[in-house]
């Protein structure tokens, strides 16, 4: 079973990076059929196609056309998988997400908070290019426990730091976790910003989140 499930994965990884919706769609479907997990299926099937189109975006091979094209085909797969995810039922916290300002790649965002409903959290979604203020205004309103922030560009990083700064001059930030995540962001500087925890991919964000809250 294990090898049928990771030629799954592969199938799912390569319909993504093919660009291939169809095929994608069509081994989604035989991973529901095939009773394998559908997160297992989108963490390590969809979501490594995508960091495999990804590298090659920024290796020049792949531009933007192409990209939207591998997401297209992620998000037939997605589709069809979603609906077969295991929900918990009961509401553990409230989330306030999004993609820090300057950057308006949401792909890998739209996976977390997917998972992070799915295991039970409530997530007030504000999108792509979001300012840190915005972010910190949304989390008193919405009396959030948590902030997950993505980015994918370097250029935006620093963003980050400046939600934590404005949860501090709030007086708010003892009450409100931050979780950051994104290709260019590491542990390292999590740590330096002061964020409470970092997550590579989407499973990790929802441990991180259930560590955490």
């Amino acid at each position: 079973m294990v090898l049928k499930k990771e030629a799954f994965f592969q199938q799912l990884s390569d319909a993504v990076f093919e660009m291939d919706e169809e095929k994608a769609a069509s081994v989604a479907a035989e991973v529901v059929a095939n009773e394998i997990d559908a997160a297992e299926a989108i963490e390590q099937g969809l979501s490594v196609g995508m960091a495999r189109a990804g590298k090659m975006y920024e290796e020049e091979e792949y531009f933007i056309p192409e990209l939207l094209l591998c997401a297209d085909a992620m998000y037939a797969g997605l589709d069809v998988l979603k609906v077969h995810l295991k929900s918990s039922g009961e509401v553990k916290g409230k989330i306030v997400i999004g993609v820090v300002e300057g950057d308006t790649h949401d792909i890998g965002k739209n996976i977390v908070k997917m998972m992070l409903e799915t295991a039970g959290y409530q997530l007030i979604d504000l999108g792509r290019d979001v300012s840190p203020q915005k972010f910190v205004t949304a989390a008193k309103s919405e009396q959030a426990q948590m902030i997950a922030v993505a980015t994918l560009m370097s250029t935006t990083m620093n963003g980050m730091g400046e939600i934590i700064q404005l949860l501090e001059n709030e007086g708010i930030r003892d009450h409100c976790k931050v979780i950051i995540g994104g290709g260019p962001v590491s542990a390292a500087f999590a740590q330096k910003i002061g964020a409470d925890g970092y997550a590579a991919n989407a499973m990790e964000a929802v441990r991180m989140t259930k560590q955490i809250l």
